[in-house]
C-alpha cells in the first residue's frame, strides 16, 4: 500500500491561461511562482506550487501526493504493479515539470489521474499573497467518481487513505489527521471537482464574501458549515467551471481518536452539507442520481 504523506499538487489544463492567471493571482489570492509558454505556477504556502496551470482544457487533471521518501515511492510503485494497478514512472521531463526528485502516475477505476511523488520541492521564500485572502495552505481536493465503491475501494486497499464520514455515496478521504485531503463525488466523467484552501479563521471567509460579490465571481455555496468536518466555507467559481473553496476550522481525527473513531453516514441533501442553512448550487452535491455500487 502507498502510505501517502500529504497532498501536494493538482495541474489543470485551462482554456485562458491569461484569464487563469488572472484570476488565481486577483480574485483566489494565490501568488505566480513562474510563468512559462504553456505553463503557470501558483502557490498559496510555502509548497513550491500547489497549482499548475496548463495552455489547453485537454492536458486534463491530475492530483499530486507526496510519499515519504524514494524508497517508499519505489516499493508503492512495485505493490501497485503487483496488484496489477497500471503504474508509469514519470520522465525527467515530467519531474522537472512537478518539481519533484520523482514521481510515478496512475489512475483509478473512473480515470482520474493520480502522481504519488518524492521529494518535491519546497520554497526558499515565504508566501507573499496577492490579495489578503487569509490563506495558510492548501488542503484538499474533490474529485469526480463514476462508481463511488469502487473508487473508495481504490483509495482505501492501495493509497492508505480512510473514510471519515460519507453524504450518500460521496466518501470524504483522509490520509493523515486532517479529516479529508479527497472527497469523492459522484459524477458521470472524471476530473477535480473543487480545490479546497484553508484560510486563518471566519473573518476571512466572510471577508472573501463581499470581495467576491463586488468581483462578481458567481458563489455556489455559503457561507456556511459543514456538519462532518466542522469547517466553516465558502465555495465559489472560476474559469473552465472549477469550483473553489475557501475553509477553516476543519475538524482532526488524531492518533489517539483513530481507537474509536467510526465513520458517519449522511444523507445526500442540503442539511449534510451546510448546517447553517445554505443550499448548494453545485450539481455533485444536489445528485440524487442512483449510482452503481460494488460489494
Amino acid at each position: 500500500m502507498a502510505d501517502l504523506r500529504d497532498i501536494r499538487y493538482v495541474r489543470m489544463g485551462c482554456e485562458d491561461l491569461d484569464e487563469s492567471v488572472r484570476f488565481a493571482t486577483q480574485v483566489l489570492g494565490l501568488e505566480l511562482v513562474e510563468r512559462e509558454q504553456n505553463a503557470a505556477y501558483l502557490r498559496g504556502d510555502s509548497r513550491d506550487h500547489n497549482i499548475c496551470y496548463v495552455t489547453g482544457r485537454s492536458a486534463g487533471h491530475a492530483a499530486g501526493f507526496e510519499m515519504f521518501s524514494l524508497a517508499e515511492l519505489d516499493d508503492a510503485a512495485s505493490e501497485l504493479e503487483n496488484a496489477k494497478v497500471n503504474v508509469r514512472a514519470g520522465t525527467r521531463t515530467e519531474c522537472e515539470q512537478r518539481r519533484v526528485d520523482a514521481m510515478v502516475s496512475l489512475t483509478d477505476p473512473t480515470g482520474n489521474v493520480i502522481e504519488l511523488v518524492a521529494r518535491p520541492a519546497a520554497s526558499g521564500k515565504r508566501y507573499f499573497p496577492t490579495r489578503d485572502a487569509g490563506i495558510t495552505s492548501f488542503s484538499h481536493v474533490g474529485m469526480r467518481t463514476s462508481n463511488p465503491r469502487l473508487d473508495e475501494a481504490f483509495w482505501t486497499s492501495h493509497l492508505s487513505a480512510k473514510v471519515s464520514d460519507w453524504i450518500g455515496e460521496a466518501a470524504l478521504l483522509r490520509i493523515d489527521e486532517v479529516h479529508h485531503k479527497v472527497a469523492l463525488f459522484p459524477s458521470t466523467y472524471p476530473g477535480l471537482q473543487h480545490i479546497n484552501f484553508q484560510v486563518e479563521s471566519i473573518d476571512d471567509i466572510m471577508r472573501s464574501f463581499y470581495f467576491l460579490q463586488k468581483q462578481n465571481v458567481r458563489i455556489v455555496f455559503g457561507p456556511g458549515r459543514h456538519p462532518t468536518s466542522g469547517a466553516r466555507f465558502l465555495y465559489f467559481q472560476g474559469p473552465d467551471d472549477m469550483i473553489y473553496e475557501y475553509s477553516t476550522g476543519v475538524r482532526l481525527i488524531t492518533a489517539e481518536d483513530e481507537r474509536t473513531y467510526i465513520p458517519r453516514q449522511f444523507p445526500m441533501k442540503p442539511t449534510s452539507f451546510c448546517m447553517w442553512g445554505s443550499e448548494p448550487d453545485i450539481p455533485e452535491f444536489r445528485t440524487s442520481a442512483k449510482v452503481p455500487r460494488v460489494a
